[in-house]
Formats: structure tokens, sequence, C-alpha cells
């Protein structure tokens, strides 16, 4: 597999891929699997996560792979799985679902299904139009089983239909990609919605898990703080952008504005840059800063 890219904000060191289809223990409660899915948006791939001992449940199934799917089904040790849950139906996190609820009897429970064309910079992030659950999850709703009980959290903002889910026992909150351990998430209309993800940040921020078990990275173990410093960068991000759409009367393209604002990052990555540039535009739209003056032309809007 290699050595991953570089995500448009944080730029990837050198480490060392974690071994695909083992059962890695988390906590008495979690333990996690990762698909063989890696890329420059993925980090080293989709994990999924086995939250249980007796009776147990599965988040994030992860893409559509025989050697992942197997691997799933392994760590479920015919175990009775109460529920299959997706944090969003993005290709990289749904799919699997479906077959997995026919293999394992199991239901598909948590976010709704939406299916959306999506002209955003990353052909794993088209949205799984054959996801069907058998019940939608709204927040603060908990789903028990034998030891532990999972509630859902609704953070809108990557996906409109994203949401988190919150081990009770363990205070343990699922983040799939709106909190990662690897990166900042991208927030790419028109169904992103950056008001919507920091809304969803500042709810994450007021509450008080232990710990974040990301789709992409590693566990992360101080979460406000981490939460605090993704708010800040988007903040930063912004007055970045409000002060070159208001550099010049005639106004400012995104395609100019990301290399001067992503020096550094590889350009591969810079579309991807380039739709939360056009998230932050539509939020200062919406507020009186911005005005959309066609393509992808902006200019400021002075108090």
């Amino acid at each position: 597999m290699g050595n991953m890219a570089q995500s448009p904000d944080n730029p990837s060191p050198e480490h060392d891929v974690p071994p695909t289809g083992e059962v890695i223990s988390l906590s008495p409660l979690v333990s996690r699997i990762l698909a063989p899915n890696p890329s420059a948006f993925t980090y080293t791939g989709t994990q999924s996560y086995v939250v249980g001992r007796d009776e147990v449940a599965l988040i994030d199934p992860g893409p559509v792979d025989g050697a992942h799917l197997d691997a799933l089904i392994a760590a479920v040790a015919g175990r009775p799985v109460k529920a299959i849950l997706c944090t969003h139906t993005h290709r990289d996190h749904s799919p699997a679902a479906m077959l997995l609820a026919d293999r394992m009897g199991a239901p598909v429970i948590g976010c709704g299904p939406l299916t959306l064309d999506d002209d955003g910079p990353r052909a794993d992030a088209a949205f799984d139009a054959d996801y069907r659950p058998d019940e939608v999850m709204t927040d603060g709703v908990p789903l028990g089983g034998d030891g532990w009980t999972i509630e859902a959290v609704t953070t809108p903002g990557h996906t409109s239909n994203h949401l988190c889910y919150v081990l009770r026992e363990e205070k343990a909150l699922f983040t799939g990609d709106h909190v990662m351990g690897w990166s900042t998430s991208i927030v790419s209309p028109p169904d992103g919605d950056m008001a919507d993800y920091m809304r969803s940040m500042q709810k994450l921020l007021d509450r008080d898990d232990a710990v974040y078990y990301p789709a992409h990275g590693e566990a992360i173990v101080t979460p406000q703080r981490l939460v605090r410093g993704m708010m800040g960068h988007r903040k930063h991000r912004e007055g970045q952008i409000v002060r070159h759409i208001n550099a010049d009367p005639a106004g400012m393209r995104i395609s100019a504005m990301v290399p001067e604002m992503y020096k550094g990052v590889d350009r591969r990555l810079h579309p991807a840059a380039a739709r939360s540039v056009l998230a932050h535009l539509l939020d200062l739209e919406r507020r009186g800063l911005a005005r959309h003056l066609g393509d992808d032309l902006w200019r400021g809007v002075s108090g």
C-alpha cells in the first residue's frame, strides 16, 4: 500500500501503514478493523469498529471489498449483531452494510439515505445509492445491547446526513469523517455546508467525551483540544479568504486563492482544498460578507 499523500490542510509525515483485516482491540468494548482502501483522502483506509462482547454492533462497515467483508465476519465471530451503523453514505463508509446485513441477519440502522450528484474532487466520495436503512436514528436516540449503549449525535457539515455515535459506557465517540485523526474534513458543496460543520464542531466541543474513534486515523485522546484547534483553523482559513476577496475590487478567483493559501501542499489535492474554500465563501455570502460575481470569481463586501 505504501505511504499516503498529504491532506489539503495537514501534510502527512511518513508513517507505517497498519495492517488491514486485523482485529485491533482498543478498549474492553471496542475493536477496530482497517479496510484496504488507502488514498490521499482516506489516509490508511476506512476503519470499521466492532462494539460489544457477547452481542455486538458494527460501525462504518466500509467499501465492498471481499477481504474486508471476510475480516468483519471473522471479527464478529458468530456473535449476534444488534445493528450495522453508518455515520454517512459516502462510498468508503456504507456500501458493505447491505451485503453484511444479508450475511449476518442484522438490521442497518443509523444515518438517513442520501443520493446526490457530487462534483467534488474524490471519486470515492460519491454517495452510496444502494444504501437502504431499516431504521434512521435521530439525535439522542439510544440503541442498547448486552452491556453497551450507543446513542446518535447528529453532526451535519461534511455531509447533511452525518451522524456520530457515542458509546455511553466508555464516553467514546465514533466520529466518522466529521473529526478525523489525521486531517480536517473536506466540506464540499452542495451537500457539505460550512456553517453546519462549525455548529456541529461546537456541539462536540460542548460535550465531555473522553476519546474519539474516527473512521480515518488514530484514536484521539484529547478530543476537546483537537476540536478547538480545528475550529480555530477554519476561522483562520476564513480570515485568509476575506483578505483575498477584499484585496481587489474586481474580485478574486478560487483558483487563484488556493495556491496561495495551500503553499507546500501537493497540487493534486488543490481541487479538494478548492471545495472547502467554496464552502467558506458560500457561508460568507449568506452572512453578507462576500458576493459571487460568476464562475469562481468572488468579491468582498465591506461593512
